[in-house]
């Protein structure tokens, strides 16, 4: 099928939840629910941190990360923090940046670091001509100084997936990771392509948080 064709998918939610849905992908995906008032009250009581994000977005345009501080909350928009004293206040002034976009919450992960600047991971899968997949990449995106956003239009580095791990989590953990980013891409494509025939190209995020967990923080069908 080759680069840059296949069907379009450009709901998060959509693909969160079908492959939310597999027993085995599923522990690989943080805890994902709508936005709403109550969703966030209730996520940030259980993880103390999380993301919010346009259900349709990329480049990470509109990724907002929330916390709870104390008996406060603060949001992070790309270097920006504001501080609030109450849950109201918090969440009128998210409003205000969806701007009426439908928006998802993820349970925050507390990514591994090089130099204190988050990592993670782009997996691209692309259908060839003769029907098979292909893993054709896998890349390591560190954070922009001061960012928590990873993408290269961020100002984003780009660097080898195996030199990525070496230097976040260690260097014997590079063939073990790679291997379990390579078996979950080729299990949830087969899950995707199962629901969402004509598929053509698959770009996955991973990272891998401070304890060496994998995640699956969303897929992309128009992979960059």
């Amino acid at each position: 099928m080759g680069e840059g064709q296949g069907r379009q998918l450009a709901s998060k939610w959509a693909k969160t939840a079908v492959l939310l849905s597999h027993s085995q992908i599923a522990p690989h995906i943080p805890p994902t629910r709508m936005f709403s008032s109550s969703s966030l009250r209730a996520m940030l009581v259980s993880h103390g941190m999380v993301v919010i994000k346009p259900v349709c977005g990329a480049g990470g345009h509109g990724v907002i990360k929330v916390s709870r501080e104390g008996s406060g909350y603060s949001h992070t928009y790309f270097s920006k923090t504001k501080h609030f004293s109450g849950f109201d206040g918090l969440f009128r002034s998210l409003n205000l940046l969806r701007k009426g976009r439908k928006y998802l919450i993820q349970k925050g992960i507390r990514l591994a670091t090089i130099n204190g600047r988050p990592i993670d991971y782009r997996v691209k899968h692309i259908k060839q001509p003769d029907g098979s997949w292909a893993i054709t990449a896998i890349v390591g995106r560190l954070a922009r100084k001061g960012l928590f956003v990873t993408n290269l239009c961020r100002g984003g580095t780009c660097l080898s997936g195996s030199e990525g791990i070496r230097q976040s989590v260690s260097a014997r953990a590079v063939a073990g990771k790679k291997r379990e980013m390579r078996m979950l891409t080729r299990l949830s494509t087969q899950i995707l392509e199962n629901h969402y025939p004509g598929i053509g190209q698959l770009g996955f995020d991973y990272g891998i948080d401070k304890n060496g967990k994998l995640w699956i923080f969303e897929v992309n069908t128009r992979p960059q």
